[in-house]
């Protein structure tokens, strides 16, 4: 039976420069990097103490169609104070291309990696 989703893949341009993004500037970190000879090493990062990986593989990064005028976000990242972390992540040189949006269920900001993959903050209420 299936037990949990253990890792997605993030298409990135570069491996070195994705790792560097998401371990030193998002603060995640490192989990495995296993070279091969002939292909592409298998390189994952996460949040720490959690079990879910993201995998940095080379390739194309994708993007969703629109919906409201915008972009989604392929991948969500969730914390307990928005305005906190978004600011600590301004100071690392992180471009919102959002402000902290407010709905209903609690709040997002939407930001880029160096690939452009979209990604955003989500704080509950």
């Amino acid at each position: 039976m299936l037990e949990r989703i253990q890792y997605i893949s993030v298409f990135v341009s570069d491996q070195d420069r994705a790792l560097d993004f998401y371990t030193n500037v998002l603060g995640f970190e490192k989990r495995v990097e296993a070279p091969t000879p002939d292909r592409p090493r298998f390189l994952s990062v996460a949040v720490k103490g959690q079990d879910f990986e993201l995998v940095l593989w080379p390739g194309t990064p994708g993007e969703a169609q629109p919906v409201d005028g915008r972009i989604p976000a392929a991948y969500t990242i969730a914390t307990g104070d928005i305005r906190k972390t978004v600011e600590a992540l301004e100071s690392r040189g992180v471009k919102f291309e959002t402000e902290v949006l407010e709905y209903p269920w609690g709040y997002i900001a939407v930001f880029h990696d160096p690939d452009g993959n979209r990604l955003q903050l989500r704080e509950a209420r």
